[in-house]
C-alpha cells in the first residue's frame, strides 16, 4: 500500500514538472509583439485586485482565495470557508473599476467562486462628422466581466481550476458579447511547501464583434431621401496569454518557535499572443501574516524606454503594496490592500480593497 501511495504521489510531481517543461517550450516560440493590437477586449488583462497587483501580478504561483482568480484560478483551492472581496481602482484617464468575489468551500475538497469586474468611463461627448463640438449630448459606456471559477484539490500538492467568463461591452448603441476560459495548476512541495509552481492559460474564447444601430450612416440616396447603411465591424480576437510562475518561502521563526516573518519571491513569465511577453518580478515580506508589504516590477522589452521612443506600455514597471489582516473574532478575519502601479505618461494607478474570511 505505502508503494502504491509512494508512486501515485511520485507520478503527479513528474507530470507536473512535465507539463511545466512543455509549456515552457511553447512559451519560448510564442511571441505576440507582432500582432501587437490585433485583439480586442483589453480590460480582461486588468487586474482589479490590490494584493497581486502590488506584486506586478507575479504570484501566479503563489496566489490565494479569490484574488487567484484573476492570476491562477488553481489557488482558489486554498480558501478554506468563505471569502469576500472587494476592490475599487483608479485607472488610467479617469476610468473607474470595481471589482466583487465571493469564494464558497464546496465539499472536501473543492471550492467555487463567483467574481465581477466593471469599467465606468463616466459621461462622454456625442460627437459625428457633422457635429465635431459635440453638441449632441452625452452617453456612457459599460465594460462587465462575470467570471464563475472552481477548483479541486487533488492531493495536498497538486490543485487545478478552471473559470468560465462571461464579456460584455456596450457604447452608444453598440454592443459586443463573448465568452472566454481560464485553466490553471498548482504545485507545491518542501518541508514547509516553500516551494510552488504555477501555470495558467487564459482569456482562450472565440471571436467577438459589436453590434447595433450605433455604427449606422445616412446618407442621401439617388432619389433625395435618406437612407441608412449599416457598417458592420470586424471580428477580433480575445487576448490570450500563458502565465508560467514560481515562488519560493522563507519563513524565520521567534525563540518559541512562532512563525515570525515570511519573505516571498516570485516571478513569473507571461508570454502573450498579442503583445509583448513580460517578466514579472515581485518581493513580499510579511509579520505573521498580519502586516505585510510587497512590491514588484514588469519587465518588457523597451521598458526603460520614453513612451514616445520605443515604451508601447504606459506602466513603466515598479509597483508597490501593503494590507493588513486583523482577527475580528476566532474564525473571522478582516483584510485591507492597497496597491500602487507607476505609470507615465498619464497618472499611476491606486487599487484599494478589502476582504471578509469567515
Amino acid at each position: 500500500m505505502m508503494n502504491k501511495l509512494l508512486f501515485m504521489k511520485l507520478s503527479i510531481r513528474n507530470i507536473s514538472f512535465l507539463c511545466l517543461f512543455g509549456l515552457m517550450s511553447f512559451s519560448v516560440f510564442a511571441q505576440g509583439d507582432g500582432r501587437t493590437g490585433e485583439a480586442g477586449a483589453s480590460e480582461l488583462l486588468i487586474n482589479p485586485w490590490a494584493q497581486s497587483s502590488g506584486l506586478s501580478g507575479a504570484n501566479t504561483s503563489g496566489s490565494s482565495g479569490v484574488e487567484s482568480v484573476f492570476l491562477n484560478v488553481a489557488g482558489l483551492s486554498r480558501v478554506a470557508g468563505t471569502e469576500l472581496v472587494f476592490s475599487h481602482a483608479n485607472w488610467i484617464a479617469d476610468i473607474s473599476i470595481n471589482g466583487f468575489g465571493f469564494a464558497q468551500k464546496a465539499g472536501d475538497s473543492g471550492v467555487l467562486a463567483l467574481s465581477a469586474m466593471s469599467l465606468d468611463f463616466g459621461e462622454m461627448e456625442r460627437t459625428t462628422y457633422d457635429s465635431p463640438d459635440g453638441t449632441l449630448g452625452t452617453f456612457s459606456a459599460q465594460y462587465v466581466n462575470i467570471s464563475l471559477s472552481y477548483a479541486h484539490q487533488f492531493s495536498y500538492n497538486m490543485s487545478a481550476g478552471f473559470t468560465a467568463k462571461m464579456i460584455s461591452e456596450n457604447a452608444a448603441e453598440l454592443s459586443a458579447n463573448g465568452f472566454a476560459v481560464d485553466a490553471g495548476v498548482h504545485y507545491q512541495t518542501g518541508e514547509q511547501d516553500e516551494l510552488k509552481f504555477g501555470i495558467t492559460l487564459k482569456n482562450w474564447g472565440p471571436r467577438m464583434s459589436f453590434e447595433g444601430d450605433g455604427d449606422d450612416v445616412t446618407v442621401v440616396g439617388p432619389n433625395g431621401s435618406d437612407q441608412t447603411l449599416e457598417m458592420r465591424s470586424a471580428a477580433f480576437e480575445l487576448p490570450t496569454l500563458l502565465n508560467i510562475g514560481a515562488s519560493y518561502d522563507l519563513n524565520l521563526y521567534g525563540l518559541d518557535d512562532t512563525k515570525m516573518f515570511r519573505i516571498t519571491l516570485s516571478e513569473t513569465f507571461v508570454s502573450n499572443s498579442f503583445s509583448k511577453d513580460q517578466f514579472l518580478t515581485g518581493l513580499e515580506v510579511s509579520y505573521k501574516e498580519m502586516v505585510s508589504l510587497r512590491g514588484g516590477f514588469a519587465y518588457e522589452n523597451g521598458v526603460f524606454d520614453d513612451y514616445d521612443s520605443g515604451r508601447t506600455t504606459v506602466f513603466s514597471g515598479p509597483s508597490a503594496g501593503l494590507s493588513f489582516e486583523l482577527p475580528l473574532s476566532e474564525d473571522t478575519r478582516f483584510g485591507f490592500d492597497y496597491s500602487f502601479r507607476s505609470a507615465d505618461p498619464f497618472k499611476s494607478v491606486h487599487t484599494f480593497g478589502a476582504r471578509i474570511i469567515l
